[in-house]
Formats: structure tokens, sequence, C-alpha cells
């Protein structure tokens, strides 16, 4: 059996819902691996908002997806990110726009790139992020588009509740409709809690506009001692819940 070093993981981040976040858990999830001691290489296919490519620390490589007509895959390009998952090493994180969801999620399914995928030895997980508030119908809505699609079986689901709780008719995700058609296909559920908007939302804001990872942050003096001391403990509670999965 390989080990977590040795495996070959493939991790997308997909979600219809604009600015619903994808880019954060990306390099959320990259952070984690990385302390994890995995090799990992961060991929950003967003046509419109590179976000995750801004984390220099990352070393995150963009690939333009999207054809000329930004509403097909560029197959060539996607055929080469295949192989490199297949011939290479180590985890992938790889970050998807909502522009190209629908796009990339058909390309998958239509040419079954999960199963060749697992077949050269490489985990699939999807990463989607379900946000409170507003934004809670159109997440839920990408969380089941991807869910009722026979060829994804490992979701993980992060639940953000940065803009507000994740709650409708008094129903938490767990209880709704779309966990009780789809629940078995989640592989496990990671929660962004709520926080103080003057103080962690706020520490959150400022390490996220300026592009930096917890590492860069714990060595900034741009963040005060009590705002690196809060941001390690939102560190340590996300990675705890990653951990918990074993990725």
């Amino acid at each position: 059996m390989a080990t977590k070093n040795q495996r070959k993981i493939a991790h997308f981040i997909l979600q219809g819902k604009g600015g619903a976040g994808k880019s954060f858990i990306a390099m959320l999830l990259a952070q984690y691996l990385k302390t994890s001691g995995v090799s990992v290489n961060c991929v950003d296919t967003d046509p419109v908002n590179q976000t995750f490519s801004g984390y220099k620390a990352l070393d995150v490589q963009f690939l333009k997806l999207l054809g000329e007509s930004d509403t097909t895959i560029n197959s060539r390009v996607f055929d080469d990110l295949m192989e490199r998952l297949i011939q290479g090493e180590g985890s992938y994180v790889i970050d998807n726009g909502a522009t190209s969801f629908l796009p990339l999620a058909s390309y998958i399914v239509e040419n079954d790139a999960i199963t060749l995928l697992e077949e050269s030895g490489c985990d699939v997980y999807i990463h989607t992020v379900i946000n409170g508030a507003q934004s809670l119908t159109d997440t839920v809505s990408g969380f089941v588009a991807l869910a009722k699609q026979p060829t994804f079986k490992k979701i993980v689901v992060w639940l953000n509740e940065f803009l507000g709780d994740i709650e409708y008719q008094g129903k938490v995700f767990n209880e709704m409709k779309a966990y009780q058609d789809y629940g078995n296909k989640i592989h496990g559920m990671v929660r962004i809690p709520r926080r103080n908007q003057d103080t962690f939302a706020r520490d959150i804001e400022q390490m996220t506009k300026a592009k930096l990872t917890f590492a860069e942050v714990a060595n900034d003096p741009a963040f005060t001692l009590m705002a690196r001391s809060r941001l390690k403990r939102v560190q340590d509670e996300i990675f705890g819940q990653l951990s918990s999965m074993k990725l």
C-alpha cells in the first residue's frame, strides 16, 4: 500500500456559484497538504479571476482550459493536464472558476476522466463549497449538480459560514433533501465557522487580500501578535478537520 507521500491524488475544486470561495478553499487545502509533507502541484484554471495564482508561495500554475468561445474545454490543454495527473506524483490541487464549471464538469463526465485516473492509481476528490445566507440555494444546487453524476464518488463539502448560517427553513445541511439524497457521496465535511467580524474575519481578509499563506503571516510584522494568534487558531481548526479525512 502506498504511503501518504507516495499516493497520487487529484483534488478538483468545483462549484458553479461565482464568488463562493473556491480559491480560498484551494489555498487552505494546498497549505494543509504541504504541511503534511505531501508533494503538492497547484493549478489554477479560472479563466476570469486567477486568485489562486496570486499565492506566490504555493507556486501555482495557470492553465487556460477554456477555448476561444469560453464555453468549451480546450481538449488539448485538458488532455495535457490528465497526462500530468496520470504520469506525475504527489497531490494536485486544481482550482476552477464559475464560468468553466459546467464545461469542465461535463468534459470530465463525458470522457470518463475519473475512471481513467483511478485506473492509473490516482485517487480523485471533488471539493465543493456551500455558503450561508443568500448564496445557500445556489451553492446547494451546485453540490447537487455534482453529486448526481455517478462518476463523482468522493465529494468533500466545505460548509462556509462566513456570510451566515447554513440553514434553510430550520434545517441544517445534513437535514436538507440534498444531503438525504446524496449524502452517500460525501467523503467528509469541513466547517468554516462564522467568526467575529472585527477580529477573525478582518484578519482573514487581510491575509487573503495580501495573498499570503499561514506560514508567511506567522513571520509578517504587518500582522499583530494577536492577529497571528487568531489566524493560527483558524489554521489548526481547519487542518485538524482535514487530517481526520486522511486525504
